[in-house]
């Protein structure tokens, strides 16, 4: 069944194989492995049947190609040259965009689409393309004839002809609808990317701007160990023949910026964008769009190591200017609306929930103005705003936002592309949020399964996802299951970023919080103080995420009964946060409440009753009336006064 699915069915294909097995002692599983790894020496030795004019299946293409070859020479290169892409969806304009400076007889063969229409008929005309609607397609057998037999003796400039199709094809994300090309050259980059691991083309003779492009598709397409690839091999290119400051090697080295910042390596992308906004600032200005751009960037990354101070400062050096080009520009340009848009990131992370908001709404609506309702750029936006409203506790406002998202980035990328996985898990973590565990669960398991084909069951991203799948198990209970995936998240985390890197503190903490609800106070404290370690030396003393395991240590001594130490730590996380965050940041609010249970416990009523006060306010004015946290902390208060 495997060999056949493998010759795609072609009736003179596994007749050639019958006969094959019959005049050898090989199995069908022998046959397989021969023909995919000396396709051509099976070809050479095999006494096939006697059809098509009394010619072998593999001499048949050989006399068809002849006849072809004397009637229109470009058709035949045209066949050599689709080897080195998929055999489905060819289509004109994929041929045609890589015309320009090219061989003779490439010129000729798409200087038009009626002339390369015709070729793609003769070539039809002795069965070895196939007509789709649309496009061309080749048997998979023929396909791997061309490759094996036609490209035997590699020709540089034919898989060079074939990358710069591809590269000239690739939409970049201004472009409308750029998702829609970019994923129907998928399956010609995999191609590419096979041919390369197998050893069959090498990449070194390439261009280096279609180096470029190609690190950007592959990117796009979820291909990251490709993409850095193509980007590093880009980058020596321009840096040997530009120099380093040359604004196409800093284009490169902005893109090689995101690359390690959607991989985690944060030191590595804070050197890309650095060096590059340095370059750009010398080249362009400190306006120019391109220089705004990667402060966006760096903005997002210091966000993201909860460098808030640093990130602030970029975006609002953005938007500064950006103020002088809103006349040009209005405030609906791209990239107004892109520092727009991580200004609401920014805010968000700081607990400004209302100028978070109205960051988003103004960047979805200018998205949407823009590039429509269904462009990834508004997507994401319409995402965020979900995390916003969940963060809030506006439930049924983030579920909108996730579903709108989810359906619009299924549409977009598939259901298996990344960017839609993590809006998957978000929607998990609303559903656990709203205590819907089947719902939480099959998001969580659809997110994990994803990750692990795209990326790697060790891959920090699915990690992420088998961390959560642990803090559901944990509420619902299920002991076992979620150690199971704190340690397999650990593990994992360990050997990918090492035991101190902040990931992996955050999943010691996680197991902290763990063997504390089991009752396990002397491991709990162990993770705690594993995590507080690691995050001082990390972060510093004052960080958030330290803060953050500095409250759980509160937590614990709290119910260890040790109400000196719990206080000690309770009010430093206090103080750190009002220090980060101010005064009315639900984290703080959050370490207020709970010097308001310690001080209860201790009986001081009236500094019990100031906490729980103050936090009661800050959760109004921060999440509403409404929101579980506010009502639980107006029951601690109302509990306090009947005594």
């Amino acid at each position: 069944m495997t060999l056949a699915r493998r010759l795609d069915g072609l009736p003179l294909a596994l007749a050639t194989a019958g006969m094959y097995l019959n005049q050898t002692a090989d199995s069908f599983s022998d046959y397989l492995r021969l023909y995919n790894d000396s396709w051509n020496d099976l070809g050479l030795y095999s006494d096939g049947p006697l059809d098509y004019k009394d010619q072998t299946l593999y001499s048949t293409w050989n006399l068809s190609l002849q006849r072809v070859r004397s009637q229109d020479p470009g058709a035949a290169e045209l066949l050599r040259l689709m080897a080195f892409l998929d055999n489905q969806d060819l289509w004109y304009e994929l041929f045609q965009a890589g015309a320009k400076d090219r061989a003779l007889w490439w010129l000729e063969a798409v200087k038009s689409k009626a002339r390369f229409n015709r070729a793609m008929s003769k070539l039809y005309d002795y069965s070895l393309v196939e007509i789709r609607a649309g496009s061309y397609s080749l048997h998979a057998c023929v396909h791997d004839w061309t490759l094996e037999c036609l490209n035997r003796d590699l020709d540089n400039e034919i898989y060079e002809i074939a990358v710069h199709c591809i590269a000239k094809s690739v939409k970049r994300k201004r472009e409308q609808e750029y998702w829609v090309t970019n994923r129907r050259l998928f399956p010609h980059m995999h191609r590419l990317e096979h041919n390369r691991a197998k050893g069959w083309i090498d990449w070194s003779s390439l261009d280096m701007t279609d180096l470029h492009s190609i690190g950007y598709l592959c990117s796009q397409l979820d291909m990251k160990a490709a993409a850095e690839e193509m980007y590093v091999r880009a980058l020596r290119g321009k840096e040997k023949a530009w120099g380093p400051e040359h604004l196409s090697t800093l284009a490169t080295i902005n893109n090689l910026g995101l690359l390690y910042a959607n991989q985690g390596k944060m030191t590595e992308a804070e050197e890309m964008y650095v060096r590059a906004l340095r370059g750009k600032e010398k080249a362009w200005g400190p306006e120019h769009t391109s220089t705004l751009g990667t402060l966006n960037n760096l903005g997002l990354l210091y966000a993201n190591q909860g460098k808030m101070a640093e990130a602030e400062e970029m975006y609002v050096r953005a938007l500064r200017a950006l103020r002088g080009y809103k006349k040009a520009w209005g405030p609906e340009h791209s990239s107004t609306l892109d520092t727009v848009h991580n200004l609401g990131n920014l805010y968000a992370n700081q607990g400004k929930m209302t100028e978070a908001e109205e960051m988003y709404v103004r960047a979805l609506r200018g998205y949407e103005k823009a590039w429509g309702p269904e462009h990834t750029s508004t997507l994401d936006t319409v995402n965020n705003l979900g995390l916003l409203y969940a963060d809030q506790g506006k439930m049924t406002e983030a579920e909108e936002m996730y579903v709108r998202a989810l359906r619009g980035k299924e549409k977009a990328w598939g259901p298996e592309h990344t960017s839609t996985l993590d809006t998957v898990n978000n929607l998990g973590l609303l559903y656990a949020d709203q205590g819907k565990m089947a719902e939480a669960e099959e998001m969580y398991v659809r997110a994990l399964r994803g990750k692990e084909k795209a990326w790697g069951p060790e891959h920090t991203s699915t990690l992420d996802t088998v961390n959560n799948l642990g803090n559901l198990y944990a509420n619902q209970s299920k002991m076992a299951e979620a150690e199971e995936m704190y340690v397999r998240a650990l593990r994992g985390k360990e050997k990918a970023w090492g035991p101190e890197h902040t990931s992996t503190l955050d999943t010691v903490n996680n197991l902290g919080n763990f063997y504390a609800n089991q009752g396990k106070m002397t491991e709990a404290e162990e993770m705690y103080v594993r995590a507080f370690r690691g995050k001082e030396k990390a972060w510093g003393s004052e960080h958030t995420s330290t803060l953050g395991t500095v409250n759980n240590l509160g937590n614990l001594y709290a119910n260890q009964g040790k109400m000196t130490e719990a206080e000690e730590m309770y009010v430093r996380a206090l103080r750190g946060y009002e220090k980060a965050w101010g005064p009315e940041h639900t984290s703080t609010l959050n370490t207020v409440n709970n010097l308001g249970l310690l001080y209860a416990n201790q009986s001081k009523m009236a500094e019990a009753e100031e906490m729980y006060v103050r936090a009661l306010q800050g959760y109004e004015k921060a999440m509403g009336m409404n929101h579980p946290s506010t009502r639980r902390i107006a029951r601690n208060l109302n509990a306090l006064r009947v005594k």
